[in-house]
């Protein structure tokens, strides 16, 4: 496959959440085929989802990769479980995590497949992704959905801060 740039959220309210994600941005760019090329700042998120929680930091990385997109996922899947993510029946599906790694979009690729839509269904309505993603990447076209900074110009980003 050729090299294409993918754009993956990443996220987290428990425990050293930067140190999480600096250390899972260094693992997945030691994985062949993948390159982080960059990355925003950190964010300070209100809870989303499931309110009754700590704030969230977020961001979003820009990774160069040669893996198909369903494989890509799967790496990010086994990353987040690596640094201690636990997804299973009985935990909240927006509840605390240490590592959240969502695939926002991959190339100009449109896919829905079980287990994978892209760019992701909800990029466009999330001001937690769109506000980092608008640092790196303003004038990104998400197929189907338009350019990032008129993404996020139409939506609510109150209460989301870069921090330090």
């Amino acid at each position: 496959m050729k090299p294409e740039t993918a754009w993956v959220a990443f996220g987290g309210n428990v425990g050293d959440v930067r140190t999480t994600v600096d250390r899972a941005l260094a693992a997945l760019d030691a994985v062949p085929g993948i390159r982080v090329l960059s990355r925003s700042g950190f964010y300070r998120t209100p809870a989303w989802g499931c309110t009754e929680q700590p704030d969230f930091i977020n961001g979003v990385a820009a990774l160069q990769t040669t893996l198909p997109p369903g494989e890509l996922l799967g790496v990010l899947l086994a990353t987040e479980q690596r640094f201690g993510r636990v997804r299973a029946e009985d935990t909240p599906r927006w509840g605390p995590r240490t590592l959240d790694l969502d695939l926002l979009a991959c190339g100009d690729a449109v896919l829905e497949e079980p287990g994978l839509s892209l760019p992701h269904p909800r990029l466009h309505e999330r001001a937690f992704v769109l506000v980092p993603l608008a640092e790196i990447a303003p004038d990104l076209v998400v197929p189907g959905r338009g350019r990032v900074a008129d993404l996020l110009a139409a939506v609510d980003a109150a209460g989301i801060e870069a921090i330090p």
